[in-house]
């Protein structure tokens, strides 16, 4: 006889827990609290077994019966039911633990033990954090290509073209370290390039007019905010090194006797330690910096605690605040100033003002031997570069080819 729901709905519980059959081993077990529980009695290799399907009425009569014919399926295909759900209930939870943030953070964990740049863990850590809340807690085997697609959207939608390439560029290399360590099988970001936005690349602002960098260098030196900002910003443009590793500039990588700083190659975008030659005037806005920061192991440590160095927009907002709009000049932007000035004036080699800007040649033998044959040049360069900007700061307009 087979159950009918309004059977199991009026059934009463008893002073013992009793059961309601159904057909092909499927039965109801109703207890003494009058909770109401699926179960199936079936035989494996030759032994009888019980598996538990879920209670009544969450899961309905059809359902315990649809569940039933599903296990009397793997019976048939000799598989034991109990053995299999336990098997899918192993699976789910490795799934669940191998959620996008696990992984992602684990793959994070590998690329700093491997010594990525200070400023490229920043930038990935910034990644995982605007894609945390929608996907950090997702399983990596379930996320869909069209999901990411409607998280880069959200970011294209506010304007942040660049910010959703660089997301799905992201994404891509969690999975892709996902899959050679076995925790996803396919990579949903790795297609969806053509389907965001593409918007031409705009090289950061520079001023390459030497009377308007002239301008420049005069209102820098009106600059009088937090000193630490200010030092930095008029030691901006005699480096012309990137942003990120000015802020990071470390007291210890200062050598006074030799007037040079060695920056790390763990802080440099190529991987190779950088010696900047260090001119007159550079060395004196370093001592001026010395005289109020030596507290921190910052050259210039952020105004609110010496454990951490100016943030990465400091400069930017200074330049802001003189009244250079972000099309007009950017901290990045004085390497290119220097580049373009350096180069236009002839004196010095195309090989000298590539190893000043730490830019890595295409061949590693040359870029090796140029790295110590430029040395001598570099350091003349560094100097002429100071003095330059100075004239330019009192008003000097004389042709660079002649400047001396």
């Amino acid at each position: 006889m087979t159950l009918s729901d309004s059977t199991i709905r009026t059934a009463k519980p008893r002073d013992k827990s009793y059961k309601l059959y159904d057909t092909d081993g499927l039965f109801l077990v109703v207890a003494t609290s009058g909770s109401k529980l699926w179960r199936m009695k079936y035989h494996f290799n030759h032994q009888e077994k019980v598996l538990s399907f879920g209670p009544y009425p969450m899961m309905s009569l059809r359902e315990a019966r649809e569940r039933r014919d599903a296990a009397k399926k793997l019976l048939y295909d000799k598989i034991d039911p109990a053995a299999e759900k336990k098997r899918r209930e192993v699976a789910a939870a490795i799934a669940a633990g191998n959620t996008f943030g696990k992984v992602a953070r684990e793959f994070l964990e590998k690329l700093e033990l491997e010594g990525i740049a200070s400023a490229t863990k920043v930038r990935n850590d910034r990644c995982l954090k605007q894609l945390d809340k929608e996907l950090g807690s997702r399983p990596m085997g379930e996320v869909e290509p069209v999901e990411v697609l409607a998280i880069l959207k959200k970011f294209e939608r506010r304007g942040v073209y660049e910010t959703a390439k660089r997301l799905r560029a992201f994404i891509a290399r969690v999975y892709r370290y996902a899959i050679i360590t076995g925790r996803a099988r396919y990579n949903p970001a790795a297609d969806l390039a053509d389907g965001l936005v593409k918007v031409k690349k705009k090289h950061l602002a520079a001023i390459i007019d030497p009377a308007v960098l002239g301008d420049l260098l005069r209102s820098i030196e009106t600059f009088n905010k937090y000193m630490v900002t200010t030092l930095a910003l008029r030691l901006t443009p005699h480096l012309f090194v990137r942003p990120g590793e000015l802020r990071h500039m470390e007291w210890t990588e200062i050598d006074w006797e030799a007037k040079v700083w060695r920056i790390p190659e763990e802080k440099m975008k190529m991987r190779r330690e950088h010696v900047v030659p260090l001119s007159r005037q550079a060395l004196a806005i370093l001592e001026e910096a010395k005289a109020i920061a030596s507290h921190s192991k910052y050259v210039f440590p952020s105004i609110r605690t010496g454990l951490r160095p100016i943030s990465e927009n400091t400069i930017n907002v200074a330049l802001r605040r003189l009244g250079y709009s972000g099309d007009e000049m950017t901290a990045h932007g004085f390497r290119s100033t220097a580049s373009t000035l350096l180069n236009e004036s002839g004196k010095w080699s195309p090989d000298a003002i590539e190893r000043s800007l730490a830019h890595k040649g295409q061949d590693k033998v040359r870029a090796i031997y140029h790295r110590g044959a430029h040395w001598d040049e570099r350091v003349r360069m560094a100097q002429w570069w100071s003095d330059y900007l100075d004239g330019l700061r009192d008003g000097n307009t004389v042709s660079l080819k002649i400047f001396a």
